[in-house]
């Protein structure tokens, strides 16, 4: 069963929608091998214009990284909450907090779960096609988001352990929702707009972002209008209201519903064609179904088709010499730029209420409720996304077919580590100057997204043969994700004071935050180094960019 990719992108510039059968125009000369050849229902994606189904598909795609992006970042809202309500201890002067243990488990389970989902479903999504897999994510992140909130029994330990077994199956299912996203995307697209159209897929990620902060601000201000209790200081234990236990659930369980929503347009969707073309090499079912999405009377020559993708397509695997010679060096760029990118991204994104509480703009916890808390981080949080977040993601969707992905990516790079330099080097000066610091923060953040964060994820769906593509891009995200978790939980660590008043308890001194921005300096600058490997893609067919038609070298 090696599926073979072929083909060549190409064709003939034709304007008719993109399956059209094309005697009409030049013939086109057989003597020239592959070169210049490629299936006809390809080639009509390749030129279609900009249609209704395209936006479908983007909105369709869309909704699962909105809903990816809610479920991974709505927990850094709601550990404060988590260590108030289950990790009290009455002969302390503050209020409780997750255990170091505990907090990296709740913060990081899900993590574990995306990376390995990314592998397993990147792979899965090459051996039964995108569509059949992309379901099966779906069902897995609904049935997870409603299961994460709620508990078997109400002790600490039940909490946290329920908690994170279904944080770790709900990552899994976001996981495999990333290399079948961008893969369908891109392989749906033309290739005039094929970036812009796969950096719109990732932009829903800042809207799920907002979203979570949107949702946790109204669930808690609803509860501390119901509830007004006095803070902290004043009363220790009536500060915590018993339903603050229903806050942490709701905001939780609320990530189910985007996905549940597109369940059914994700199975009316049908197979992308380079798949049932070029891997399942059913090119008369690819020309029926690409008939259908662009309107259009397509037909395939059968002949021709078993040409193209049987006789001369490659087969290469993975872990061939093959594959090493052509494609090594771009997963090696693809998978490295994203675990440096995302070291810095997510220690930054998961930390942003450590770190708006150190320059003053979240008040000291003894001085407020629990409600009231969640209230304040999501407030900073949600501003934040606001600001520098959601813009950036719309910089790169507008840019991304002028600049192209290396520029932007380099630029990013560039723009994170200086920014990052200008923090770490007068940091004692912004912990004066609190607006100062949350503007150059938020500048940060708009580099990471008009910039690599966006581009590391478009890349690897566009520059590996269709029968790889989907494991290659998973391959590259599940590299990201390892630097998600160094980012996590090596900021967590390693941010913490020498000071032992001024560390969190239970944690062991760090190199303090200052040391630990300049560490992020390090690992922006080497995602630089290795971005300069990256392809550039832009305008390019798919089939071309993988050189589907060059025959393979002789062993």
């Amino acid at each position: 069963s090696h599926h073979r990719l072929f083909s060549s992108p190409v064709g003939p510039a034709f304007p008719l929608s993109p399956l059209a059968e094309v005697r009409i125009v030049r013939p086109r000369r057989r003597s020239a091998g592959m070169a210049g050849e490629q299936l006809k229902v390809l080639d009509a994606l390749d030129v279609a214009r900009t249609q209704w189904y395209h936006f479908t598909a983007i909105v369709i795609a869309g909704m699962g990284f909105f809903t990816d992006a809610y479920d991974l970042f709505c927990i850094s809202l709601i550990t404060k909450l988590l260590g108030r309500i289950y990790y009290y201890d009455p002969n302390s002067t503050s209020p409780g907090t997750l255990p170091p243990n505990v907090s990296a488990a709740v913060n990081g389970v899900a993590f574990c779960g995306t990376l390995s989902g990314q592998l397993f479903f990147g792979w899965l999504g090459d051996k039964l096609g995108r569509k059949t897999v992309y379901g099966f994510t779906l069902v897995l992140m609904v049935v997870c988001s409603v299961a994460s909130g709620l508990s078997f029994s109400s002790s600490p330990k039940a909490v946290v352990t329920t908690l994170c077994f279904f944080r770790f199956w709900l990552g899994f299912g976001i996981g495999g929702d990333y290399p079948l996203s961008a893969t369908i995307m891109s392989e749906y697209a033309n290739k005039k707009t094929r970036g812009a159209f796969i950096a719109a897929v990732f932009a829903m990620q800042g809207f799920g972002i907002l979203a979570g902060g949107i949702v946790a601000i109204v669930v808690s201000a609803g509860f501390k209008n119901k509830y007004d209790v006095p803070p902290f200081s004043v009363n220790p234990i009536g500060s915590t209201v018993p339903q603050a236990d229903y806050v942490w659930r709701i905001i939780l369980m609320f990530g189910a519903v985007p996905a549940a929503l597109t369940y059914y347009w994700r199975m009316k969707m049908p197979e992308t064609a380079r798949y049932t073309a070029l891997v399942a090499k059913n090119t008369k079912q690819a020309a029926a179904d690409m008939s259908k999405v662009l309107n259009m009377e397509l037909e395939e020559d059968a002949e021709r088709a078993q040409r193209l993708v049987v006789d001369q397509a490659n087969n290469f695997g993975l872990f061939s010499k093959e594959f090493a010679r052509r494609h090594g060096l771009h997963l090696v760029a693809t998978t490295t730029t994203w675990f440096f990118l995302d070291i810095a991204f997510y220690s930054q994104n998961l930390f942003q209420k450590d770190i708006f509480s150190a320059i003053g703009w979240i008040p000291k916890a003894a001085t407020m409720n629990a409600i009231e808390e969640v209230f304040r981080i999501a407030r900073a949080q949600t501003l934040i996304a606001l600001c520098g977040t959601v813009p950036g993601y719309w910089f790169t969707v507008a840019f991304i077919e002028i600049m192209g992905r290396f520029w932007i990516q380099v630029m990013g790079y560039f723009m994170m580590t200086a920014f990052m330099l200008g923090l770490a080097i007068p940091y004692h000066h912004w912990t004066t100057h609190h607006i100062g610091f949350v503007v150059m923060y938020g500048f940060t953040f708009f580099f990471a997204n008009f910039g690599p964060n966006s581009t590391t994820f478009i890349v690897p769906a566009e520059i590996f043969p269709a029968r790889l593509r989907s494991t290659c891009h998973g391959i590259s995200a599940a590299a990201g994700k390892a630097g998600a978790l160094v980012g996590a939980f090596g900021f967590l660590y390693a941010a913490q004071s020498r000071d032992p008043a001024k560390r969190d308890k239970g944690y062991p001194a760090g190199i303090g935050v200052r040391n630990a921005l300049f560490v992020l300096v390090v690992t922006n600058f080497l995602g630089l180094m290795f971005s300069l490997l990256v392809p550039e893609s832009k305008g390019i067919s798919l089939e071309e960019m993988a050189k589907e038609h060059e025959q393979e070298e002789a062993a």
